[in-house]
């Protein structure tokens, strides 16, 4: 990885029997699992394991071959939730069977995508035709008097991306909560395919609309290690300035949406008021509102740096608004002890971004994986219901304004960003990107080969915390749902790749 220290990564070949063993001492040793990939060689598959931690930066990497034949691997998902639903996708997308898994049923796939037909494969060729009839999703069904259900989705009234949610209830009550997704498989690691690197990054910035920064960068980093390219500390500082003006922008949003949901319409207007301010900033520094263009590998774009007393001014006016927020009774009342998330709850799922950290959780890769020499810490709150959520947002917003003056008085705009010439052996590379976007911590991991991308696998925090929302919700009451879903604010598109 480029920045502020280079990580240290190890890469073990490991067989299927061992993979269980080897995972189990990392986890034992604090790592957490970062990602899980299928790869087609070819003439073979083999799977990816992706150990985290820090700080200082460790990266561990698991590479398990995988009989083209008879494609099975054991599963770990009795030791890491996340890596049972990594299993899933690899089974949906490559026909790599996880043995002994506890929920072996599809989790990208939707009854009515072909048997037998995995679309990451080389040689899936175009897709056969898809089921006119279906067999229906088998939904938990609990049973038992009073209960019912509740259908929502997949289309909803808003402007947001499909998802469908089911509910069992007594009353207003909330039994349980089950979430079906991946109505829009878009095939975005698949178009990553054969495209040369450079050609990635505008694709990147549109894995997720409102976090162009942080895939663009994670993307960046990911192919300046496989390539070799070292960006300048003023370049790793200008992109975690990025970061954070992404980050403010949408914490704002996050405020004022918040305030809407319980009825504090007038407060949300006033945070539009004030994300319109920051687009426009935005526009300035890089020409487009939403940040995109701004960096390349080996390069970092800026129009100008941005003028730090409008930022500190807009950094007092999100504080008011927090404060007022806050200084209603009703609306505390709303936040306070809703859809509470514990701390084991979030360890035990893996969970990423403001989500852990307002269950105690100190995950940060800022802190863990840091993009320059800067590093802020953590942001905590730990009685993790969605007043923590906020709180957590109010707070990083703060923290995120004076870290972007820190940078503006001692980055400078220097000569203006310098071409770089990538040149691509003929060899096999691989590269790793890891970047604390606003929502949580992104990994990108990309292989080259002859000049073009092989494969390029992407993780959005939100491919974590997803599940995370029905153990929230457990026990709360229907009402609390647009809050509490506004609260953890995950990406359909992100997760939906």
């Amino acid at each position: 990885m480029t920045g502020a220290s280079s990580s240290s990564q190890t890469i073990r070949r490991v067989s299927p029997t061992d993979l269980g063993a080897e995972a189990a001492n990392l986890l034992a040793a604090g790592y957490r699992l970062a990602l899980a990939a299928c790869h087609d060689d070819g003439d073979a598959l083999r799977a990816v394991y992706l150990f985290a931690a820090g700080p200082p930066s460790r990266l561990v990497e698991l590479h398990v071959p995988i009989d083209a034949d008879r494609p099975h691997l054991p599963s770990l998902a009795e030791i890491s939730f996340p890596a049972g639903r990594f299993e899933r996708e690899m089974h949906d997308l490559f026909g790599v069977v996880p043995d002994n898994h506890p929920l072996p049923r599809r989790l990208v796939r939707h009854p009515n995508w072909p048997a037998g037909w995995y679309p990451m494969r080389h040689d899936a060729g175009p897709p056969p035709a898809f089921a006119t009839t279906q067999e229906p999703y088998q939904f938990l069904h609990i049973d038992g008097p009073g209960v019912y259900e509740i259908p929502v989705g997949p289309v909803h009234a808003g402007l947001i991306e499909p998802g469908h949610f089911r509910f069992s209830v007594v009353g207003e009550t909330i039994l349980e909560l089950e979430i079906r997704l991946w109505f829009v498989h878009r095939g975005i690691e698949k178009l990553f395919e054969s495209r040369r690197p450079a050609d990635g990054v505008a694709l990147a910035e549109r894995i997720s609309g409102d976090t162009a920064v942080g895939h663009s960068l994670a993307y960046t980093q990911a192919i300046e290690t496989a390539l070799g390219i070292t960006v300048s500390p003023r370049d790793g500082r200008l992109r975690a300035m990025l970061l954070e003006l992404e980050r403010i922008y949408n914490h704002v949003t996050d405020l004022g949406a918040l305030a809407n949901d319980v009825g504090y319409g007038v407060l949300n207007g006033h945070a539009q008021h004030i994300r319109e301010q920051l687009l426009r900033l935005n526009h300035t520094v890089t020409g487009h509102r939403l940040l995109r263009g701004a960096i390349t590998p080996g390069t970092t774009h800026l129009l100008q740096l941005p003028d730090p007393r409008q930022l500190r001014d807009v950094g007092a006016d999100i504080a008011e608004l927090a404060g007022l927020i806050l200084a209603n009774s009703t609306v505390c009342d709303r936040f306070a002890r809703t859809a509470r998330l514990t701390r084991t709850q979030a360890a035990d799922l893996g969970c990423l971004g403001y989500v852990a950290r307002a269950s105690g959780q100190t995950a940060d890769a800022r802190h863990d994986h840091p993009t320059c020499d800067l590093e802020p810490e953590p942001v905590i709150h730990d009685s993790g219901d969605v007043l923590a959520r906020f709180l957590v947002r109010r707070d990083e917003i703060a923290a995120s304004v004076a870290l972007v003056e820190e940078i503006i008085e001692t980055a400078g705009m220097g000569d203006g960003p310098k071409d770089c010439r990538i040149v691509v052996d003929r060899g096999r590379r691989s590269g790793i990107g890891i970047v604390e976007g606003w929502r949580g911590t992104i990994v990108h991991r990309v292989e080259i080969a002859d000049g073009t991308i092989t494969r390029h696998k992407i993780v959005d925090p939100s491919w974590f915390n997803w599940p995370a929302l029905p153990i929230a919700l457990a026990e709360t009451i229907v009402p609390d749902f647009p809050l509490t879903n506004k609260s953890f604010n995950l990406s359909y598109a992100g997760n939906d790749l």
